[in-house]
């Protein structure tokens, strides 16, 4: 048996000795936290691991003592300009949509896209447009780039330095670079658009919203940011460029959900299904958490963060809140930064950072009250915990619609929220057993699998820098035209097989008509 051991362990080794150099683009907010897992993961496995980091950047810190290495370059953009573009979003989507109407939404969204364009321009300014930083990541030679497209550029980069590109995403916007650039099927008829806050089981008015949601989307993509794209890759590699076609030159596709969160749809050999990959259990809680948590009896503890993004709220919507949780009889952790509530109750403590996944894997813990950011979602699936929900902004509402419809969880409204109504989730969820049921077998399946999502997205990064790509697991949709796909030449051919056939039947049969008429006619003459 030790014999053994020693030939597999020696079977890795030189893989080891000889780890690959991996080049990570640059995120923000919960992606980064997701990613950064993956990229430690990857140096204790022996590679070299350097993150493209900008000036500016509200997640990202090259002073921090981290296992990987930081490549910083410079942006044409302060701190606070970031900070204020993310409170101006912030401020809209959780304060103002409730005062204007769909239309008016539609085109501040549009506006704000425009806007976020403009600063990842600035982003991709800092690295394409520096002669020095080019030449450097030329020189060091990369076996792979990994990014998380939802700041664009990477697929220009990796184009440049002639190396495999590896995406890890949740989604886009209406799956747009997933079906456009992956080539993902997603037929309307049963596979909501993402964002459109449909399940796959769709009314007839439904299925109608989500082929308009597409359609209209697409529109307003290809004009607010496609084409831009398209503009500045062509400018920068100095031939006509497709964005669409760079992305869908990407190796492997590594999406951020499972079948314990999706709906099921189709999907291709190079999509593979990583949801959870931050997730790990519960670590034991300082002395001071745990005997608040203990001092909870048989009723047990409720969690409730809002993500890394929202620190505080309004002073009225803090006290709403803390006049329902102090309805409750569990004891309350809260995460919030803001001033002390005054209708705080005394079962509920405040701090401005808890550690969410050991709480929610805690097993006192009854419920998790969050905004719906993914990653909080996951931690809960991975410990069972049912939810409620309090979503705000961007995927979140879109996220807890996934968690509703599989029972294990309430959502509510966050501008409607009233101290009743909160209460009222919190019992549900806790005293009907049929949610924690369903988190429990959300959690079975999340589970039950060959092999952990992290050690399979690591897997798949390393089986590309062994392979010097993925290219085998292309579809061959990437070479056909749109009509191609679709097989609309073959439908005009057989159309006009068809028509043929019935022009030439019709040709026949009034010959054959004529001939006939012409005979009764000769004979009656000849009478």
């Amino acid at each position: 048996m030790k014999l053994y051991l020693c030939v597999v362990l020696l079977s890795f080794l030189p893989w080891a000795i000889n780890g690959g150099k991996i080049l990570v683009w640059f995120t923000e907010g919960s992606h980064w936290i997701n990613m950064k897992p993956v990229l430690e993961e990857l140096v204790h496995r022996g590679h070299q691991v350097t993150v493209l980091t900008p000036s500016a950047s509200l997640f990202m810190n090259t002073s921090e003592q981290a296992l990987f290495d930081y490549e910083p370059f410079t942006i044409d953009l302060s701190l606070k300009e970031v900070e204020d573009h993310m409170e101006d979003f912030l401020q809209f989507s959780m304060y103002e949509m409730d005062h204007m109407s769909y239309l008016q939404i539609y085109m501040k969204f549009v506006e704000f896209m425009e806007r976020e364009m403009k600063l990842s321009f600035k982003y991709l300014d800092g690295v394409v447009k520096s002669e020095k930083l080019m030449n450097k990541l030329k020189a060091s030679k990369y076996d792979l780039l990994f990014s998380d497209p939802i700041y664009p550029g990477s697929e220009l980069v990796a184009d440049i330095l002639g190396v495999p590109l590896i995406y890890s995403l949740r989604f886009s916007l209406v799956n747009y670079w997933e079906r456009h650039c992956g080539q993902v099927p997603a037929p309307p008829s049963f596979v909501p658009g993402a964002m459109s806050k449909l399940t796959d089981k769709m009314s007839f008015s439904e299925r109608l919203w989500n082929f308009l949601f597409y359609a209209l989307n697409d529109v307003v993509l290809d004009f607010t940011l496609v084409s831009k794209l398209d503009q500045y890759y062509t400018e920068i590699k100095g031939t006509p460029t497709s964005t669409c076609e760079l992305i869908g030159n990407a190796d492997i596709w590594l999406m951020r959900t499972y079948w314990d969160f999706n709906f099921p749809h189709p999907f291709l050999p190079n999509f593979k299904y990583v949801g959870g990959i931050h997730c790990r259990p519960a670590k034991p809680l300082t002395e001071e958490l745990e005997e608040f948590v203990q001092s909870s009896g048989d009723a047990g503890i409720v969690v409730f963060t809002l993500g890394s993004m929202i620190n505080n709220i309004t002073a009225e919507k803090a006290n709403i809140i803390a006049s329902g949780l102090a309805q409750i009889p569990q004891k309350v952790v809260w995460r919030y930064s803001g001033e002390k509530p005054q209708t705080l109750g005394a079962n509920t403590r405040i701090y401005n950072w808890i550690p969410q996944n050991d709480l929610l894997g805690h097993p006192k813990t009854k419920a998790f009250i969050t905004h719906g950011g993914t990653n909080g979602i996951y931690e809960a699936i991975y410990h069972g915990v049912p939810m409620v929900g309090l979503p705000m902004f961007a995927d979140q509402p879109e996220n807890m619609i996934h968690m509703t419809e599989k029972g294990a969880a309430v959502s509510l409204e966050f501008k409607l929220i009233t101290s009743e109504n909160l209460k009222d989730a919190i019992n549900t969820v806790i005293n009907d057993k049929s949610y924690k049921a369903n988190a429990l077998r959300l959690s079975s399946i999340h589970h039950d699998r060959p092999i952990s999502p992290r050690d399979e997205a690591v897997f798949w990064i390393e089986f590309t820098m062994r392979n010097k790509g993925a290219k085998h697991l292309r579809v061959a949709a990437h070479d056909l035209t749109w009509y191609q796909y679709h097989c609309l030449d073959v439908a005009i051919f057989l159309l006009s097989v068809v028509l043929l056939f019935l022009y030439l039947s019709f040709k026949t049969c009034k010959f054959c008509l004529r001939k006939c008429c012409s005979r009764k006619d000769r004979k009656r003459k000849a009478e």
